[in-house]
């Protein structure tokens, strides 16, 4: 099914998108509307364009791949899937998200992975191919966020402050410095090869979406921040 955007309400749009039975869904000269994909499993939806706040949403399975940029909240608690955005996303990209992966192929803006939660058997991926804004992973309670700062001067600027209120998960930093104004409760240490065999498979998949090279990526150092046991922040989640 294709379909043309346009100035088509994103209410009309979204019930398009959900009403058929097509598994392939192509939208066109998109230019802003809300909610694509919110909720959506079994389907693959291609975006020409720039889709507007909290694309996939929610989102159970489906894949959405973005010829373009995307604007806030990309993968608002999505529980699993995959979004593929081949340009740049707004902030708060991967807010709340519970499982399922996005892959970023440019920057990322402030407070990407905010309140990401591993949830249940499902783990949250979120990779950043160019530099992502300050507060990188504020109140992470688990998965994993991979900045790889790819086709960027990385210096003392790569993502300021983040880990704030971290209390689970990972964050892998592809630079040789340890980033500003790194809170007291989260340590950060160099890379293992275990600690990159963990984020091999998704290294992968970014790699195959947008022709990287792996080799060239992971030859590299990595940094890792993750909350320090002996000092944490208050848990704000409990264990599913």
């Amino acid at each position: 099914m294709k379909i043309t955007a346009g100035l088509l309400h994103f209410q009309l749009l979204n019930e398009q998108v959900r009403e058929t039975t097509d598994a392939e869904v192509v939208i066109d000269n998109c230019i802003g509307q809300r909610y694509i994909g919110s909720g959506l499993g079994n389907k693959h939806i291609t975006i020409n364009g720039v889709p507007g706040n909290a694309l996939g949403a929610y989102l159970n399975g489906a894949t959405i791949e973005v010829n373009g940029n995307a604007q806030d909240a990309t993968g608002d608690t999505m529980n699993d899937g995959r979004i593929i955005i081949h340009g740049s996303s707004g902030d708060a990209t991967g807010y709340a998200m519970r499982g399922g992966r996005i892959y970023v192929q440019g920057n990322a803006g402030y407070r990407a992975g905010i309140h990401m939660k591993a949830y249940k058997e499902k783990l949250p991926v979120l990779i950043i191919g160019g530099k992502a804004g300050s507060f990188l992973g504020e109140y992470q309670a688990g998965g994993l966020i991979v900045v790889l700062g790819l086709r960027q001067t990385r210096d003392k600027d790569y993502c300021s402050f983040c880990g704030t209120g971290m209390h689970g998960g990972k964050i892998f930093l592809r630079t040789d410095t340890p980033p500003e104004g790194l809170p007291k409760q989260v340590t950060v240490r160099e890379a293992t090869v275990e600690d990159l065999n963990e984020i091999a498979p998704y290294i992968d998949e970014f790699c195959a979406a947008f022709g990287e090279s792996k080799e060239e990526i992971i030859k590299e150092k990595f940094l890792v921040l993750v909350p320090d046991t002996k000092n944490p922040y208050k848990q704000l989640y409990t264990h599913n």
